[in-house]
């Protein structure tokens, strides 16, 4: 399969997690109730964590071939290690709002730059 159609794929996963992500905190915050660690938590970080880590080299090895001006490979790091946090804090009542709404705005840029740049690059 061509790596942009992997890397596609990858980034469309990663932009329904986000909002997997967000509508779990939004639920969470509201109910004050943490998730369970091993049945919840545990389970779809590790879910989360393995497409990231795919994400990662697709994305990056994407970006050294194609070199675009907009993004660059701390920022792939960088949205990776936030995508794996939030996946983590969205069950606890305690994150906070900022922080939290930060990350994701932060991850939701990078899958967004991603996307925009994919369609320029196809051959």
């Amino acid at each position: 399969m061509d790596n942009q159609l992997i890397l596609s794929e990858l980034n469309e996963r990663l932009n329904k997690y986000t909002k997997d992500i967000e509508d779990t905190f939004i639920s969470v915050k509201n109910s004050g109730e943490k998730g369970d660690f091993f049945s919840q938590v545990k389970p779809f970080a590790e879910e989360v964590k393995e497409v990231v880590d795919h994400w990662k080299v697709e994305a990056e090895s994407w970006i050294e071939r194609n070199q675009p001006k907009n993004l660059h490979a701390i920022q792939i790091e960088s949205a990776a290690e936030q995508m794996e946090m939030i996946s983590v804090q969205a069950f606890f009542p305690e994150t906070s709002r900022t922080r939290f709404i930060n990350y994701l705005q932060s991850v939701r840029y990078v899958l967004t730059v991603i996307r925009t740049n994919i369609n320029k690059y196809e051959t």
